[in-house]
């Protein structure tokens, strides 16, 4: 038996999120899992680095997972993507070590989510970004931000379906950048809760419109009240970046600073 790390891109659209479902056959690890035991010749179980939501996509979604069968590198990727929907791709494949786990393993997650600031979206934007017509104030988000930063009680910012143990989270970095009418929010931690981002984005795009006092994000992080903070932003916008792994594991890092869509 040997095991395989690989790199799936999605668009998560036409998908009820990655993880299979009993109600619906569309989700994105059914359609991978199909693709992957067709090659094999045998089933193939995957498990990933974090589950997105329905609508969310995915520019590097590492998997891993354990076959017998024997295939070059250029026939899994290029056979599993020929039996692939044209918005799901693996882009690599590596053997790895049995001591690897594409969930456990990693220590750092991306996402970045995409706002187009504008009275209207582009069709080139379509489910790609999410509109926002109000005029955002960038620098009262950058400053509310910043209270996110290390490792804090992020209960305010988890959705109620939620089933991590904790909501303790060390988020590392954000940035929020402008170019034309495209606002890119960055935030990279070592894991994330369930809707944790969109949560976040809501909170700030609320902080950005209304130009509220970036203090008032500190006392909505520590009330850990989910009501305190605003509105759960929709999927369309975002992206999960991708995992980063310990050196040891030889695996390409997460493509952060690729450009996901146009400026306009």
């Amino acid at each position: 038996m040997k095991r395989f790390a690989a790199s799936i891109e999605y668009y998560g659209t036409n998908y009820s999120g990655w993880q299979k479902q009993k109600q619906t056959l569309d989700t994105v690890q059914e359609k991978v899992e199909n693709a992957l035991s067709s090659i094999a010749n045998e089933e193939i179980k995957v498990i990933c680095s974090g589950r997105t939501d329905a609508g969310v996509h995915a520019i590097s979604q590492v998997i891993h997972f354990d076959t017998n069968a024997k295939r070059f590198k250029k026939s899994w990727v290029e056979g599993t993507n020929s039996l692939l929907p044209n918005d799901i791709s693996i882009n690599w494949i590596k053997s790895v070590d049995n001591t690897f786990n594409a969930r456990f393993s990693a220590v750092n997650r991306t996402y970045k989510y995409i706002v187009f600031n504008k009275t209207s979206c582009s069709i080139i934007h379509s489910n790609r970004v999410t509109l926002v017509k109000e005029k955002l104030d960038i620098d009262t988000m950058v400053k509310a931000s910043r209270f996110l930063l290390g490792e804090k009680d992020f209960s305010s910012f988890r959705a109620s379906g939620c089933q991590s143990k904790t909501p303790m989270r060390n988020v590392k970095e954000i940035k929020i950048t402008k170019k034309k009418n495209t606002i890119t929010f960055e935030i990279s931690a070592n894991a994330f809760l369930f809707n944790m981002v969109r949560i976040i984005m809501g909170t700030l795009i609320n902080f950005g419109v209304n130009n509220l006092d970036p203090l008032l994000m500190k006392e909505i992080l520590d009330s850990k009240d989910r009501k305190e903070a605003s509105k759960t932003l929709d999927s369309s916008g975002l992206y999960f970046i991708g995992p980063e792994y310990p050196e040891v594991f030889k695996l390409p890092r997460p493509p952060i600073k690729r450009q996901i869509v146009p400026y306009i």
